[in-house]
């Protein structure tokens, strides 16, 4: 069976995470193969791609730049695709196309109007990676959503993106788990001794809660007990900056520095003491699973995808991102015994509930259903 892997770009993001732990599968019969919509290019690019093809996984690369402009690349790239698709279709005839996020959607579903013949025999697979779809694009929704659901392609990643996606869309699909291994723990040299070093790493986005994150900052300045380390760039990035600078007093923190995203993050994990995740929303949060089974406790916000990858009575737990439970947290966190004991229950549960190979067998056994 081969199966082509749609992808945004080989680069760092969730998703593109999820379709490469699938398209690494050992499983006897299966030929993986992933195709980029628009060209990663970032320093990142050359460890994801390396990484596939050091596992038997066949990469196809884009010749549309990455840039990130009110989604008219993104637009303009789906409506180049069927050219591109036409090309690999013939060449390759898959059994399955598996899509992620909504570029490689968009363009899937721009071929498939256009030459419906061609995905007479391949099983189309669709991963919903988040609980909002299409914002600031309701018609669009609508066109893609109507083939997804007819076609009977849709996999959702937890209860929360199966709920409202039903909530939108009127249809319910099954949930596959995404899954996460285990990486080899390497120093972080980068780290404050004698301090608890936080960390927060993703995209300095709206979702990912970066204006609570600059709150927190800002409420912990004068506790230099504690050090936190920001990884990441996005639109935000001004924001967390004015905020080191010290805003409007004009006075910098000086218990809290900004970087770049970390490469290979998830080898650096166990160096921290704790992971601080804002965030508004997510579909089921890659990172605090890897936190999670590399034993790094996940400072959280109880919002829709994250609190499914945490335990059900997880004490570092905010509610609506409240400061008032951000600041009870915060107060736990100078105890050793207690950091190890929750480290040790976060890590039972992602190795419980987030396996890579059950993730892989389960999409294996839905690529096998009929075809719709």
């Amino acid at each position: 069976m081969r199966i082509l892997h749609l992808i945004t770009h080989f680069d760092l993001g969730g998703a593109e995470r999820v379709a490469a732990n699938i398209a690494a599968s050992t499983s006897e019969g299966m030929e993986y193969h992933v195709v980029e919509i628009l060209r990663g290019r970032s320093d990142y690019t050359p460890k994801f791609l390396s990484e596939l093809r050091a596992a038997g996984v066949k990469c196809h690369r884009s010749w549309i730049p990455d840039i990130s402009w009110h989604f008219l690349v993104e637009r303009i790239a789906a409506l180049l695709f069927p050219l591109r698709m036409l090309y690999i279709m013939l060449r390759l005839r898959p059994d399955v196309i598996h899509t992620h996020t909504e570029t490689p959607d968009l363009a899937l579903y721009v071929c498939v109007r256009l030459m419906p013949w061609l995905f007479h025999h391949t099983r189309i697979v669709r991963t919903i990676h988040n609980t909002r779809l299409w914002t600031g694009l309701p018609r669009t929704a609508l066109w893609v959503e109507r083939m997804f659901i007819k076609r009977q392609s849709n996999v959702a990643i937890s209860d929360s993106v199966r709920d409202a996606y039903a909530g939108r869309f009127g249809s319910e699909p099954p949930i596959i788990h995404n899954g996460v291994g285990e990486v080899p723990q390497q120093p972080w040299t980068q780290l404050h001794p004698g301090k608890v070093n936080i960390l927060f790493a993703g995209r300095l986005e709206p979702q990912k809660g970066v204006n609570v994150l600059c709150d927190v900052l800002r409420m912990m300045s004068a506790d230099q007990r504690f050090f936190f380390t920001i990884a990441g760039d996005g639109s935000q990035r001004p924001l967390v900056e004015y905020t080191l600078a010290g805003g409007e007093t004009g006075l910098p923190l000086t218990n809290a520095r900004l970087l770049p995203p970390i490469y290979s993050l998830p080898s650096y994990l166990a160096s921290f003491h704790y992971l601080f995740m804002p965030s508004v929303f997510e579909g089921l949060s890659m990172l605090s699973m890897e936190a999670s089974i590399n034993r790094l406790p996940v400072i959280a916000n109880d919002a829709p995808g994250l609190r499914d990858t945490l335990p059900p009575d997880w004490p570092l737990m905010a509610h609506g991102n409240a400061l008032d439970d951000y600041r009870r947290i915060f107060e736990c966190l100078y105890d050793d015994a207690f950091r190890t004991r929750i480290a040790d229950k976060a890590q039972q549960y992602a190795r419980l509930n987030f396996s890579i190979r059950s993730m892989q067998q389960r999409y294996e056994e839905f690529y096998l259903t009929p075809k719709r």
